[in-house]
């Protein structure tokens, strides 16, 4: 039945995954030039997403290891916006569904744009997401490292399960009462983790496309309030907005300067 299909024909059902493994092995054994580079190309994408699904278990270990625990909700825990000169931290937790996989979750700085909104949509759609964001003014009374655990407390208060434990990447949450584990790296070695820095980091990056339309002057929507040379080329000729982080040098500096 193969040999009777055209070229074209076949990459239009290889491409809809539409062969049965019998099927390919007999496009194997023909000898048009153009099937045997589909073959290559079908072999090439069966490897990578082999490697993919084999790097999502690596990343799985944590989860597993709290199901055996008789864990039913484990909720990964990550923030986007510690570093930045603007804008608000932004935390997320995730609870994903048993036996969930999203081929390519990984760290969501690992990502592409276009893959980040896939990804974010995806599981906003199938997942418990909770979302906590602390503002700049809240950063500067409280400092940032202060700030980022009250995002990820408060994003754990929004998800609408209660979990039974915190994946967490390299924080502890000391007055939080459930178990927890902290993971140095943990969005590129747990899926959950890895699944709340794909919401946090898309979260806060829209609402500093947002900030940008009313600030246009630190192109907040190519730099997320980094310091870039831009960025801090327009502090010194605007002075900082109202969304600017005043406990951060070199904003501090700029406005001691000012004084």
């Amino acid at each position: 039945m193969t040999r009777t299909m055209t070229i074209t024909e076949i990459k239009k059902k290889m491409k809809q995954a539409q062969f049965s493994h019998e099927e390919i092995d007999r496009l194997r054994n023909d000898d048009r030039k153009g099937v045997q580079k589909l073959i290559s190309q079908y072999d090439s994408l069966q490897m990578k997403q082999a490697q993919l699904k084999k790097q999502y278990e690596e990343m799985m270990v944590y989860e597993k290891e709290s199901y055996y625990k008789g864990k039913a909700f484990i909720a990964g825990i990550d923030e986007a916006g510690r570093g930045p000169l603007a804008g608000p931290v932004v935390a997320a937790a995730v609870i994903l569904p048993e036996g969930f996989y999203l081929e390519g979750l990984n760290d969501s700085k690992k990502l592409s744009l276009d893959r980040r909104e896939q990804f974010f949509e995806e599981i906003i759609n199938i997942a418990d997401t909770g979302r906590g964001i602390v503002t700049s003014e809240e950063i500067d009374r409280l400092n940032i490292y202060q700030a980022t655990k009250l995002a990820m407390k408060r994003a754990v208060n929004n998800l609408i399960q209660t979990p039974d434990h915190l994946l967490i990447d390299a924080v502890t949450l000391e007055d939080v009462p459930l178990s927890q584990t902290n993971i140095v790296k943990g969005d590129q070695k747990s899926v959950s983790i890895a699944a709340a820095s794909v919401i946090a980091k898309v979260t806060r990056d829209r609402m500093m496309t947002d900030l940008h339309s009313k600030y246009p002057m630190y192109q907040f929507v190519s730099n997320q309030g980094y310091g870039t040379k831009a960025h801090l080329e327009a502090l010194e000729t605007h002075g900082p907005s109202p969304y600017h982080r005043r406990s951060f040098a070199p904003v501090k500096d700029l406005i001691t300067m000012s004084e």
